[in-house]
């Protein structure tokens, strides 16, 4: 009965004309570079028999995951540059919070799955097969899935409840917790310590996976033989890397730092770095720049055509 906001104004990126038309072409083409791109990795690996093994599973799920994640926040912004309009209703700010955090989420899991995967593959190649097998891969995928919900749900529960009666302006371009917070007309220190945990366990947790398992593929690296094969490995792992330090570093600075609360300008630029660039350049990273996918890209484009 307290609440009186029935809608939230995103003051978005930019407040000159001529940076959000220039915001708006760059989006539209890394939205445009996003979906064609993993809905490609999704296409080929289903239809492709010789990339039906769990290297390829997992990146066929991390591309629909990235669609959806994306896809939370972009159509939104992409309409608010446009047009004059940069309200959300209350309903729609909860709903684009809680599927943002809970498949951004569902993201940091996936690549420490996908890491995991390959050091398996490169460092106990013997025992892989036996390791990662289709009921294994569906449980890590699934665990994925089951454990952001678990983490996530109480406190978008408990964000969802609370009271808002005065402020409703945003200096962001989709609903952030830590300003949904802010604008709040009660105490909201419990739910700030809980998500602080919870980012804590998150964030620090999936980059210590990762970061290991690229250790250890690193060192097994070094003990290839041939050059050529050392050159080849570490331009694949270097390309991952890179993606995976913007994305962690971005994400750990905009959401654990010392006691300074969301609102800056700096913030969107930092959430515009894990939500927007690293989505654009995982699926040619990731996949696209693999050798057999670019053989099944280019035998599908050939029947294709043929056809």
């Amino acid at each position: 009965n307290r609440t009186t906001v029935v809608e939230f104004v995103l003051l978005g990126l930019a407040n000159s004309c001529h940076l959000e038309i220039t915001l708006f072409l760059f989006l539209v083409i890394a939205y445009f570079l996003i979906l064609p791109g993993n809905f490609s990795v999704i296409s080929i690996t289903l239809v492709n028999n010789f990339l039906q093994t769990p290297m390829y599973y997992f990146l066929r799920n991390f591309a629909l995951l990235e669609i959806t994640f994306t896809s939370t926040f972009m159509p939104s912004t992409l309409y608010s540059l446009l047009t004059e309009r940069k309200t959300i209703s209350l309903p729609g700010c909860f709903l684009q919070m809680m599927f943002f955090y809970y498949l951004g989420t569902c993201t940091l899991f996936h690549m420490a799955v996908m890491s995991l995967d390959r050091y398996v593959a490169i460092c106990h190649p013997l025992h892989y097969t036996a390791v990662m097998t289709n009921r294994f891969c569906l449980q890590l995928i699934l665990s994925c899935w089951a454990v952001s919900f678990l983490l996530m749900f109480p406190p978008t529960i408990m964000t969802v409840q609370l009271p808002f009666c005065g402020p409703n302006v945003m200096n962001h371009f989709y609903c952030d917790v830590s300003l949904l917070l802010q604008l709040s007309c009660t105490d909201t220190g419990l739910i700030e310590e809980l998500m602080f945990v919870i980012l804590i366990i998150i964030l620090p947790g999936t980059l210590t996976v990762t970061a290991v398992s690229y250790g250890c593929i690193i060192v097994t690296i070094l003990h290839i033989p041939s050059s050529a094969g050392r050159k080849k490995a570490f331009s694949t792992c270097s390309a991952h890397l890179i993606v995976v330090t913007v994305f962690y570093s971005s994400c750990i600075y905009r959401y654990i730092r010392p006691a300074q609360r969301g609102g800056q300008d700096s913030d969107k630029v930092l959430s515009l770095f894990f939500s927007v660039l690293t989505q654009m350049l995982n699926p040619y990273i990731y996949s696209l720049r693999n050798k057999q996918v670019k053989q099944a890209l280019k035998e599908s484009i050939l029947k294709f055509s043929g056809s």
